[in-house]
């Protein structure tokens, strides 16, 4: 291990080894610790007790952060023309169809989300090799297909994010920017985690909520009390 920077050293002082913070006392901490020029991200991770192998134990869905992510969320509506006006207002960055599809097969994947609708989604299927890899494939389970396509583009916006375990039995997530204050962060990540647990599978044994860490971009990570999500 390379030798600490400065900043380094003063972050890992002020990080007491082994101690579960509150939610709201690894908030404030964030902040404290993070010495980049640039806004960084909040992230959260999550430790769940669960076996990712089995279908039965699978952990994904969709939660809207009170205040947003502060990431400017790049949207591309692939929609019928009847809805393009509606996608453009909602706030859509791109709008259209067969233009958009042809872009893509070409390498075009210069988005964030990709909202569509069931009836196109035939067309879209064909796509899957390159959006497939870039996790940009619209699903109806992470509300990106569907008919009403102007409310799924302005919750997008506003700060709705989807997530999924991953093979180690860890959820990572974004969850705001370290200019966010203290309390911003502290109800991104409540939310988050609270979501998180009302997805318990049935199938599942044991701690669920094995582990909680909350960081910034090439900040340490700062352990979380399980217990304090709901205080």
């Amino acid at each position: 291990m390379g030798k600490l920077t400065k900043n380094q050293k003063l972050a890992s002082e002020k990080i007491e080894a082994g101690k579960e913070y509150t939610l709201s006392e690894a908030a404030k901490l964030v902040k404290e610790i993070t010495t980049t020029k640039f806004d960084a991200s909040v992230d959260l991770d999550v430790r769940l007790g669960i076996d990712p192998r089995k279908s039965n134990q699978m952990v994904r869905g969709v939660v809207t952060l009170p205040h947003g992510t502060g990431k400017q969320v790049r949207v591309l509506a692939l929609c019928t023309p009847d809805k393009e006006e509606e996608a453009k207002q909602a706030g859509a960055d791109y709008v259209g169809l067969d233009e958009y599809i042809e872009k893509i097969k070409g390498g075009w994947t210069e988005v964030d989300v990709i909202i569509t609708m069931p009836a196109i989604m035939g067309k879209i299927g064909a796509l899957g090799r390159v959006l497939g890899p870039r996790g940009l494939m619209p699903n109806p389970k992470s509300g990106t297909v569907t008919n009403d396509v102007a409310s799924a583009v302005k919750e997008v916006k506003a700060g709705k994010i989807d997530f999924k375990v991953d093979k180690t039995g860890i959820i990572h997530s974004s969850i705001g920017k370290v200019s966010f204050a203290a309390d911003q962060i502290r109800d991104n990540a409540r939310e988050f985690i609270s979501h998180l647990i009302k997805l318990k599978p049935s199938a599942a044994k044991g701690t669920y909520i094995k582990s909680i860490y909350l960081s910034s971009t090439m900040s340490l990570g700062i352990k979380v009390d399980p217990k304090s999500v709901e205080e």
